[in-house]
């Protein structure tokens, strides 16, 4: 059965070279990108595949999110089309390889990335786009970036959301940055959660329900808080005296836990865990779940990065449906592409 690897990571070439030229420097998630040739080098990255049968990979971007290190909009907006310019290329060369490609887009480009989706799905074939969890720093229902929500409903492809946190933000307020990699171990799981979080509560999902979102290693920390996700925000507003969340309760369309069930989509990759690929596989529907690995991005080393979530799968106990809709359909049907011959 074909496996379509809905979330793995690659910088076309052009802009790699470009890259280590303007951010070279970069810290923390920076220092693991440049150790790992799987990111950069497409033939490095093609015995990966190969090394697989019937297997196939979605290329998207992986870090430093642009907003973070360009000097400029027009920078930002240089360094967008270098990159799904180089990867509507590569695709179009290497389709057994990689079917499809993901767009990234800079919500703090001038027009909130409305004009690079348009371009980069309707000229170049983008499957969907993808943001971050923040914006440098910034919440991602913030008003200005209200026209890119908008103009992805309108095209009707996915949005995938990839958790960006640094060392540079603190455990607590006494320091001055986390410690011990906790800004990732952690807090990229974090991130998820409160990324999806704040387009439930900005009513963001209410005005754009056709929303198609998804959500990086099933959905950060999501499947196993569902007690308080549910029972806990029906009450919403009772530990809070200083905002009125009780009227913003009220006034959602649906219950929070049904917007984090109903309106997300949640890959596989969770870093080669059963326990929480498990804990996923409970929460999520099973039309909402995308097969995903985060290649290269494996705890193991050498050249076959995927391994292991693959076989975390082989080893569960799933129906033919399920695993056809997990391991191709979900995606196809969510990007409105057909995937597999």
């Amino acid at each position: 059965m074909m496996r379509i690897d809905a979330y793995t990571h690659f910088f076309p070439q052009r802009f790699f070279d470009t890259l280590m030229d303007v951010a070279g420097d970069y810290k923390d998630m920076g220092k693991r990108v440049r150790s790992l040739p799987a990111l950069y080098d497409l033939d490095h990255r093609k015995r990966i595949v190969d090394g697989h049968r019937d297997y196939a990979q979605i290329l998207a971007y992986p870090q430093p999110p642009i907003e973070t290190f360009a000097k400029s909009p027009a920078q930002i907006d240089e360094f967008i089309r270098m990159i799904n310019d180089g990867f509507a290329e590569l695709c179009a060369k290497e389709r057994d390889h990689f079917p499809g490609w993901v767009a990234q887009i800079s919500l703090d480009a001038p027009d909130a990335g409305v004009a690079e989706a348009e371009r980069a799905i309707n000229q170049l074939g983008a499957l969907g786009v993808q943001i971050y969890t923040n914006v440098a720093g910034k919440p991602i229902d913030r008003p200005e970036y209200r026209p890119f929500w908008k103009k992805m409903a309108e095209l009707g492809k996915p949005i995938w959301i990839h958790p960006a946190r640094g060392a540079n933000m603190p455990d607590y307020l006494s320091e001055k940055k986390s410690l011990y990699e906790i800004w990732w171990t952690f807090g990229w799981s974090y991130e998820t959660a409160v990324a999806m979080s704040r387009l439930v509560f900005s009513k963001i999902l209410d005005d754009h329900p056709d929303l198609k979102i998804i959500t990086h290693h099933f959905g950060g920390i999501v499947p196993m808080l569902e007690g308080r996700i549910g029972p806990g925000w029906d009450v919403l507003g009772d530990r809070t005296t200083d905002e009125d969340y009780v009227s913003l309760r009220k006034s959602l369309k649906k219950r929070p836990l049904d917007y984090f069930k109903q309106n997300f989509y949640a890959d596989t990759a969770v870093f080669g865990a059963l326990p929480a690929t498990k804990c996923g596989l409970d929460f999520y529907p099973r039309d909402k779940i995308v097969f995903a690995s985060d290649c290269p991005f494996d705890p193991e080393k050498g050249t076959m990065y995927p391994r292991m979530t693959l076989e975390i799968f082989e080893s569960l106990d799933l129906s033919k449906t399920d695993r056809e809709m997990i391991y191709y359909k979900n995606l196809e049907a969510a990007t409105g592409r057909k995937l597999v011959k």
